[in-house]
């Protein structure tokens, strides 16, 4: 388990290699997603998107972490995944390096967002992290980004 005490306690690298740390959106509600090009829920990038540019001048911003844990729908290189990315979805929101987000060699960000609810299940599964850098929830990739319930925990975690 990780014993960082904040979800913004972590550095990883962007999709271009740099570093980048998490401690940045320190003060800022983000919305984790575990990302891939190949999967039936990636048309999720539009709404996540569409989400990013509503909000992301009152501060929220999320932030896709590419995976190939499940069924290998992730199988590009961060360059290859990258341009996917911006020529598909026209996405503006920070994309990560590609890492595990389950297994032996789970990136240490995912060990502390999975300590309560259990491992990631499946690509664009949403943790919703508050300005403190603490889990406020958790949503499965059915979970749509225009999802009521998640539109409302996102407005409230700005406020």
């Amino acid at each position: 388990m990780s014993a960082a005490d904040s979800a913004y306690d972590f550095t990883m690298n962007s999709i271009t290699g740099q570093p980048v740390a998490l401690k940045q959106f320190e003060g800022k509600p983000v919305l984790f997603v575990n990302v891939a090009s190949k999967c039936g829920y990636t048309p999720q990038y539009e709404g996540l998107e569409a989400l990013y540019r509503k909000y992301k001048a009152k501060g929220f911003t999320i932030v896709g972490i590419p995976a190939n844990n499940f069924g290998s729908q992730e199988p590009g290189t961060n360059e290859e995944i990258a341009t996917f990315c911006k020529r598909t979805y026209d996405v503006t929101f920070p994309i990560l390096s590609k890492v595990d987000v389950v297994g032996p060699n789970i990136t240490p960000l995912y060990q502390y967002l999975t300590q309560t609810g259990g491992d990631v299940k499946w690509n664009f599964t949403k943790f919703l992290v508050g300005k403190d850098g603490k889990v406020i929830a958790r949503y499965e990739s059915k979970v749509k980004p225009d999802d009521a319930a998640l539109v409302a925990a996102i407005e409230a975690a700005i406020k």
